[in-house]
C-alpha cells in the first residue's frame, strides 16, 4: 500500500514536468509576440500587398509583430513626429531629409523602388502618347487644358507630380486641374476617380498594374528618370522619443535590407500579375 502511494506520487510529479515546460514555453511565446513595432507607411505599398507580406515574414522569423498605419508620405511623417510610431516607410526625398534634419528620424535606409507613369484616356486629347520627357508631356496637358486629376495631399505621389510640374516650369491651376477630394485615401481611389473622369494623372506603376483589369486608362508616358519612385525606411529617433522601440525597429530594418527580404520584394507580384511590382534597392538587393 505504501509502495503504491509513493509510486503514484512519483508518476504524478513526472506527469507535471511536461506541463510546466509547455507552460513556460507558452509564456515565453507570449512575451516574444508582445513585442510590437508601429510602422507609419505610405499607402501605395500597403494597397499593393507588399507591406503585409514583409511584415508577416518578419514576424514568423522573429516573433516580433509589426502593426502599420497607412497615410500619404507627408501625413505619415507628421504621425511619426508624435513619437507614437517606431519607423516610417515613405517616398519623398525632400520631406524625408527634413524629417531627419529636424531630429525626428535617425537615418534614411534604401528599401525598394518602382516608377511613376503618366496615365490618360485612349483618346489622348493632349497627344502625349509615347513621349519620353514627362515634363514636356505635362506641359502639353496644361496647354490643351485637358482634364488632369491630382491627389493634392502632399503624399509621395503628389510630391512627385509637383516635381515634374516644376521641371516643366508650370504651376497647374484652373478648372482642368482637379484635386481629388478624397486623395488622402490613396492611389487606388484616386486612380478609380481619374478613370471615371477619363482624365490624365501621374500614378505609380504598381497601382496601375494591380488595377489595370478594372480601368480603361492607359500608360502614355513612362521610363523618364524623373519618374523613378524610391522608397525609404527611417527609424524614429530614440533621443527625441525614448519610448520608441528602437532596437526592434533597427532589427526590422536590418532584416528588410537582407537578401531574404529583398528576394521577397524582387518576386512579389510576378505570379499574380506576370511582372514585379517593386524592385529591391538595398546593398544586398542590388546583388540579386
Amino acid at each position: 500500500m505504501q509502495f503504491t502511494s509513493v509510486f503514484t506520487i512519483v508518476v504524478a510529479l513526472f506527469a507535471l514536468i511536461p506541463l510546466s515546460v509547455q507552460a513556460a514555453a507558452d509564456e515565453s511565446s507570449k512575451q516574444t509576440i508582445s513585442q510590437k513595432i508601429m510602422l507609419a507607411s505610405t499607402i501605395g505599398p500597403i494597397d499593393a500587398g507588399i507591406v503585409g507580406a514583409l511584415e508577416a515574414a518578419f514576424t514568423k522569423k522573429t516573433g516580433i509583430a509589426v502593426e502599420h498605419t497607412g497615410a500619404g508620405t507627408g501625413q505619415a511623417l507628421k504621425m511619426a513626429e508624435t513619437g507614437k510610431y517606431d519607423l516610417v516607410l515613405v517616398h519623398a526625398k525632400a520631406l524625408e531629409e527634413k524629417f531627419v534634419a529636424d531630429g525626428f528620424g535617425t537615418n534614411r535606409y534604401d528599401l525598394m523602388y518602382n516608377d511613376f507613369v503618366i496615365l490618360g484616356p485612349e483618346s489622348d486629347p493632349a497627344r502625349i502618347r509615347g513621349m519620353k520627357d514627362a515634363a514636356a508631356a505635362l506641359k502639353a496637358i496644361a496647354q490643351t487644358k485637358a482634364s488632369f486629376v491630382t491627389r493634392g495631399d502632399m503624399s509621395g505621389t503628389h510630391v512627385k507630380e509637383l516635381e515634374v510640374w516644376k521641371k516643366a516650369d508650370i504651376e497647374p491651376q484652373g478648372a482642368w486641374y482637379q484635386v481629388f477630394p478624397e486623395g488622402a485615401k490613396g492611389n487606388g481611389p484616386t486612380l478609380a476617380f481619374t478613370n471615371e473622369k477619363q482624365a490624365y494623372t501621374v500614378m505609380d506603376r504598381a497601382t496601375y498594374i494591380t488595377m489595370k483589369a478594372k480601368i480603361t486608362l492607359q500608360i502614355l508616358v513612362e521610363r523618364d528618370d524623373v519618374l523613378l519612385n524610391y522608397m525609404t525606411l527611417i527609424p524614429v529617433n530614440p533621443a527625441k522619443f525614448p519610448k520608441v522601440h528602437h532596437k526592434e525597429a533597427l532589427q526590422f530594418v536590418e532584416w528588410l535590407q537582407s537578401r531574404e527580404a529583398q528576394t521577397i520584394i524582387r518576386d512579389f507580384g510576378k505570379e499574380k500579375y506576370g511582372e514585379p511590382l517593386f524592385f529591391p534597392n538595398s546593398q544586398e538587393g542590388k546583388k540579386l
